[in-house]
């Protein structure tokens, strides 16, 4: 038994992912969990299909067992995504290899990478770009040029290769035994509209989706309610519009001047990508400034980041997901039920009861809208 932890959204599955788990199952893992993230996605949206749809799709196309990635996690910047999943990785006990997509599809060059980035952040070079206004990842970037080849730099700037290389700083951050292997990514680029390459875009798809054309050639199609961050629009920008200054100051993300940009511009902005424009500066991503709003009206804190995971909550299973959790010597407790893991402690309590408000809210982003209490109610996904 060797078992491959994928760390994902799933937003939503396609044929790009499917191929990854083919070609780690090739690599000799014989048992595969995903590790994915719930209601929200680290490009600051809502997820188009909810957490347990997309965990019976990704058990029908290759993964065994399906776990939450909490969304504190799911809402952050690379490191936190990375930090929050290889937790959870760790946790499990059983875990032997980790499973990502990269671009370069290079192991040893995306660990040279990743000392690079560390050195690189304790650098003059990445402190003054900083200061000039420069955005995180174009500073580290600069960084990493005046001291690495090109090769390392070029690597930095390409997202799944970002991604990669802090998983792997993770890894070794924690001093896992768990084996880092790549799946070289091909097909479409990320966020990309061509539809001639192998593997499309999931960006792509989710506007085929959306705007209700066919996308059976891209990914495996879900019969499932979508969900669209427009609905929550007036509430997200009721919310903000409520918010002190201070209030932003305390929210995850909003270092470097970005608390005040949001704060004024929330007063002029009528929809959120009038919103999303009017903070925009080549300091903030436009990736960063979303999460930035949901963290903002969700209630996402500084503090909470730090905390960690305090539980492993169980989407959905097959037969061998069931002997992955056979054969793990957990650290944390899990379960599939989140009011059962709410029990365990006081931490616990506290993280569930925040799932718990997100699913609600998230609840409101579908046409015809949820009632509280789905995450209590819905049931984990059994596939024998």
């Amino acid at each position: 038994m060797k078992t491959a932890a994928v760390i994902c959204e799933y937003n939503p599955f396609h044929y790009g992912h499917r191929y990854q788990l083919e070609q780690t199952r090739a690599a000799g893992a014989t048992h595969v969990v995903a590790i994915m993230s719930g209601n929200f996605t680290q490009r600051g949206d809502a997820a188009i299909f909810d957490k347990f749809a997309r965990a019976r799709t990704a058990l029908e196309n290759g993964a065994d067992l399906v776990l939450e990635l909490p969304t504190v996690y799911s809402l952050s910047a690379a490191e936190g995504f990375a930090r929050g999943a290889i937790q959870i990785a760790e946790a499990l006990g059983c875990v032997d290899m980790l499973s990502f997509g990269s671009e370069c599809g290079d192991i040893a060059a995306l660990k040279e990478a990743a000392g690079a980035s560390e050195f690189a952040l304790h650098t003059e070079e990445f402190k003054e770009a900083m200061r000039k206004g420069a955005s995180f990842p174009a500073a580290l970037a600069e960084a990493v040029k005046t001291y690495y080849t090109a090769d390392v730099y070029e690597l930095l700037s390409s997202p799944n290769n970002t991604l990669a290389v802090e998983y792997i700083k993770a890894l070794d951050d924690i001093g896992s035994s768990i084996q880092p292997f790549t799946v070289a990514r091909y097909g479409a680029d990320h966020d990309s509209d061509d539809e001639d390459k192998s593997f499309a875009s999931a960006s792509l798809i989710r506007k085929k989706i959306i705007s209700g054309e066919d996308y059976s050639t891209l990914a495996p199609v879900i019969d499932s309610p979508i969900a669209d961050i427009k609905r929550l629009e007036n509430a997200i920008l009721t919310n903000l519009r409520m918010m002190r200054l201070s209030d932003f100051e305390c929210v995850y993300d909003c270092a470097q001047g970005l608390s005040e940009r949001l704060y004024k511009a929330v007063r002029k902005a009528c929809t959120l990508d009038e919103l999303y424009f009017l903070t925009k500066t080549k300091r903030y991503t436009l990736a960063r400034i979303r999460r930035a709003v949901l963290c903002s009206f969700l209630g996402i804190d500084k503090k909470q980041l730090k905390e960690p995971v305090a539980y492993i909550r169980i989407l959905g299973m097959n037969t061998r997901g069931k002997e992955i959790l056979s054969a793990a010597q957990c650290g944390l407790p899990i379960d599939t039920s989140l009011k059962n893991l709410m029990k365990q402690s006081r931490d616990a309590h506290r993280q569930g009861a925040f799932e718990e408000r997100c699913g609600d809210i998230y609840s409101l982003a579908f046409e015809r809208p949820r009632p509280c209490g789905y995450e209590f109610t819905a049931k984990p996904v059994i596939i024998e």
